[in-house]
């Protein structure tokens, strides 16, 4: 992979950190913002912003997912599947029944134990609440190790078409797919341009990136109200175009000490997406309560503030206690260990834990 722009590790890029710092505010503001308003029944400026946002939010975190990819995408078998889908679907198991525990009382007044348990169940086969972000990572992975031998123009241009189209089912698993994986195949196949496009970037003085920012958010606002994202193809490029000034914002923002927020949520980036419904259901009930009269837009920006800063707080009271697996995927919980814990069923039909080395 090509030498990135901006300080870096071995392991991380820092305009990629604040590129994801920014996407996990813009989702939790989109989550926050739609549920203060539907219970409300009143929508404020926040709902113009969210708008805004939608051409790129989610193709941008999806982008930047795929942009590494190349790194393990020839890994062994099993080795891909440890790191690229046991692991994202233990914290969506996790993280799904915890949600459950928040929604399940009210399932169960509404339809009773057996809605609930059909609800536990279909949560298996179609993504449950917000966490479908991380069901459906490990399906791009499989899909883009599995067709890494077709010609990638082609995987892009049927990946284009699907988003194109567009795709409404009403199942969020095959909706959400056909509108996002060209967005993590272009990350994965383009990776190297996207690199060179940051580094290009980042050459520029920062009135040159600040310049650049004004006029892509000023076309993309003439393009919202003029209607050009409902027209075909018209969402794709927004979605393009919003990515790139993400990261022509992530490149600004490591230039300034405020960058350093955003790169440290970008690092923890699933530690606030696993977390946030929690802080975020919790604040929405206490603030419509307490203070209703603060308004649609107030109330969505502390429940925003408590979506983003209670799932790092939790992360940091929980390092040092059997908690931390809320983020950290234990060791028995890799595909290795897995493939021992089953080896290790007596012939009484029990479960022997192996040993972990």
């Amino acid at each position: 992979m090509p030498q990135s722009s901006g300080k870096s590790t071995a392991h991380r890029v820092d305009w990629v950190d604040h590129a994801k710092g920014i996407c996990i505010i813009l989702v939790v503001m989109m989550h926050s913002t739609l549920g203060v308003e539907l219970a409300m029944g009143a929508k404020g400026w926040m709902a113009d912003l969210v708008e805004w946002a939608r051409p790129f939010r989610m193709p941008d975190f999806f982008l930047i997912s795929g942009l590494f990819l190349a790194r393990r995408i020839a890994a062994p078998w099993r080795d891909y599947l440890d790191k690229k889908v046991v692991h994202f679907l233990y914290f969506y198991v996790l993280w799904m029944t915890i949600q459950l525990l928040f929604k399940g009382y009210g399932i169960y007044k509404a339809e009773g134990p057996l809605g609930l348990a059909e609800a536990y169940g279909l949560a298996f086969l179609e993504p449950f609440g917000t966490l479908w972000f991380i069901y459906l990572l490990p399906v791009f992975f499989l899909v883009t190790r599995v067709t890494r031998r077709v010609p990638p123009l082609l995987v892009f241009a049927i990946a284009a078409g699907l988003e194109i189209l567009p795709i409404h089912t009403g199942w969020i698993m095959i909706d959400e797919f056909a509108a996002r994986f060209v967005y993590f195949f272009a990350g994965y196949w383009m990776a190297e341009k996207i690199f060179r496009f940051a580094d290009d970037m980042n050459s520029l003085t920062a009135a040159g990136l600040i310049s650049a920012m004004v006029i892509w958010g000023i076309s993309h606002t003439r393009a919202l109200q003029a209607g050009f994202d409902a027209l075909p193809a018209m969402g794709l490029v927004l979605g393009f175009a919003g990515t790139l000034a993400v990261v022509t914002t992530g490149l600004l923002l490591q230039r300034f000490r405020l960058g350093a927020v955003f790169r440290y949520l970008g690092e923890n980036s699933i530690v606030v997406y696993l977390a946030f419904f929690v802080f975020m259901a919790s604040a929405r009930v206490t603030s419509l309560r307490l203070v209703p009269e603060w308004g649609p837009d107030m109330i969505a920006l502390v429940v925003t503030a408590a979506g983003v800063i209670g799932p790092v707080v939790l992360h940091a009271l929980t390092q040092q206690t059997p908690l931390k697996y809320l983020f950290i995927r234990p060791r028995w919980a890799r595909l290795e260990n897995l493939g021992r814990l089953w080896q290790g069923r007596e012939q009484d039909g029990t479960f022997h834990h192996p040993q972990i080395r």
